[in-house]
């Protein structure tokens, strides 16, 4: 695999840094800021917007640029982004701040998929995919405690400098590793490329990766009280198990590519899909005792992220056969499916925690990954009966 897959890592180990620490330092900020926890809220909920503008519309507005240039301009908007919030002199200001890198993570995403897919033989593409999601799962897991520990130790503010060097190192990483020759994609009207948003096939796929994803963090969210209240962990073994944790992500992620390029998109989904229901429901008898607990919850981290290669191969290859001159925004549109997901399933996690308790979250969790999977093999079916019998 070409190093320059290593600088599209750090670039998303940064960006998904910046997008998830926030959750960790909204009651430091708020405090700092004098505002309240729902105000405070807004940077989580403004970013995700900035994201899902991002995602589709700037990158359908730069489809006629060069892919390189693309790449360091949404990391140069992501750097200074960062330092806007690091200077920032009001919380207006910060919002905006928010926004900026937003768009930046959602223009990211669309093209790095298809730039990773670009720097390698065709029958590796999901792996690399894989490779540069490993730095936006790894980056849940240990950039945003590592993040959090700076901003409660140094101020919020350091959290933000912080990971504007990561981007700016990232940066400089493209600049010399990424090649200016990368493949363009032929360029048309923005009102042609957004004809994805009304393509059945593309919007089924979209619903499989918000609710497959999202199904997870029904329950993710919410893991570390999990190990507190139920499991009976201290707080820094909790650390300890969430460090650990963003291993198996990152040994599942990889997995999880080279199964979609071995056996195809919808087999490796199926597999993924119906595994991680298997653990969500476990969870609900193994969170009691300690050991079985940590068993489970390694396990699950293999399977938690190891559909995210296969779910943006899957749009990759679906656009390349109906919207072939909207292939980036197809992506994108694919990453913005990701962070609906991740929002309805924290929101939702909290309503079942205030309404009906913890440890319904598991189980619920496992039920809305099974609407997934049966989407994922009525899906399977519209391409046999379309005879797309290679993403099946």
């Amino acid at each position: 695999m070409p190093l320059a897959l290593i600088a599209l890592a750090l670039s998303a180990f940064a960006i998904g840094t910046t997008e998830f620490v926030i959750v960790g330092l909204l009651p430091t900020m708020a405090q700092d800021l004098n505002i309240s926890i729902p105000s405070a809220g807004l940077l989580v909920s403004l970013y995700a917007l900035g994201v899902a503008i991002g995602a589709p519309v700037l990158t359908a507005l730069t489809s006629r640029w060069n892919r390189k240039h693309v790449l360091l301009s949404v990391m140069g908007l992501f750097v200074i982004g960062n330092l806007v919030a690091w200077q920032a002199p009001s919380f207006e200001a910060l919002v905006i701040a928010r926004i900026l890198t937003g768009l930046a993570h959602g223009v990211f995403f669309s093209i790095g998929s298809t730039i990773a897919t670009g720097l390698v033989p065709k029958e590796k593409g999901a792996s690399a995919i894989a490779i540069m999601f490993t730095g936006l799962t790894v980056a849940l897991v240990t950039g945003v405690p590592l993040g959090t520990f700076i901003g409660q130790v140094f101020g919020w503010e350091a959290t933000f400098l912080t990971v504007s060097i990561l981007g700016l190192l990232a940066m400089i990483g493209s600049a010399i590793l990424v090649p200016n020759n990368l493949k363009q994609a032929k360029t048309t009207h923005i009102s042609s490329q957004l004809k994805v948003l009304t393509h059945p096939r593309l919007l089924l796929v979209y619903a499989i990766t918000a609710i497959g994803y999202g199904g997870t963090f029904i329950a993710f969210t919410y893991l570390a009280p999990i190990l507190n209240e139920v499991s009976g962990f201290n707080s820094s073994s909790v650390a300890l198990i969430l460090l650990v944790y963003g291993v198996s992500v990152a040994v599942g992620n990889i997995w999880g590519g080279k199964m979609a390029d071995n056996l195809g998109p919808i087999k490796a989904l199926t597999i993924i899909f119906a595994g991680l229901a298997g653990i969500l429901l476990m969870l609900n008898y193994t969170a009691y005792n300690a050991i079985t607990a940590v068993f489970t919850i390694l396990i699950w981290g293999a399977f938690a992220f190891g559909n995210v290669p296969g779910l943006q191969v899957y749009v990759v290859k679906l656009a390349e056969k109906y919207t072939p001159d909207a292939v980036d925004v197809a992506s994108g549109l694919n990453i913005a499916a990701f962070n609906v997901g991740i929002a309805l399933g924290a929101w939702g996690g909290g309503y079942i925690v205030a309404e009906h308790g913890l440890m319904n979250t598991p189980w619920v969790g496992a039920m809305v990954v099974l609407v997934a999977l049966v989407l994922t093999r009525y899906s399977g079916m519209l391409d046999r009966n379309a005879g797309n019998l290679k993403f099946s």
